[in-house]
């Protein structure tokens, strides 16, 4: 007779029978906190910088950022993944934490301020990045995961990791030289 797990065990799957969910509601968890930091900073990036290049560039980046942050929801709502609001609030206030940071101005925005930002939004595309490409290694076994939408958000977040870098250098070496740009 075999005894029961005791109630806060895992359960082991066999290799091929999908992931393991509750690992997998925590890992999309930390991805969506990640995505709402991403998308709130995208969009004050956006509005700090509106009418100028670096705002006309990363206006289209900022929506699909959003985009995609919905995107995730809709594949945890695809695969019976709870929300963990908690995370998603921790994201949020993060986000605002972040603002915080020293950056050599307490009057004025410093430049340092916009390259700590595109920094922050680089880091969060190569982590979207890589939650697209799990996913995607995951639909070869879980027929809810949509390959081929899959494939699509990480060449979107590739594409927005490439116009985010470029930004990120230019001002960086603007602020860093002391010129502007």
């Amino acid at each position: 007779m075999n005894a029961p797990p005791h109630a806060g065990a895992r359960r082991r799957r066999p290799a091929g029978q999908g992931a393991d969910l509750k690992l997998l509601g925590i890992y999309l968890n930390d991805h969506l906190a990640g995505a709402t930091a991403g998308a709130a900073r995208a969009a004050r990036l956006v509005r700090a910088s509106r009418g100028s290049a670096l705002g006309r560039a990363l206006g289209p980046v900022a929506v699909e950022i959003a985009q995609d942050r919905a995107a995730l929801l809709a594949i945890m709502r695809d695969l019976g993944v709870p929300v963990r609001r908690y995370k998603v609030y921790a994201g949020w206030a993060g986000e605002k934490a972040g603002r915080l940071k020293p950056n050599g101005g307490l009057v004025r925005p410093s430049p340092l301020g916009v390259v700590l930002d595109l920094e922050a939004l680089r880091l969060a595309t190569e982590g979207k990045a890589a939650v697209w490409q799990t996913l995607s290694r995951l639909s070869a076994t879980d027929e809810r995961l949509d390959s081929t939408r899959l494939e699509t958000l990480l060449e979107r977040a590739r594409r927005q990791q490439d116009t985010i870098e470029e930004w990120r250098a230019r001002k960086a070496e603007a602020a860093l030289r002391g010129t502007a740009d």
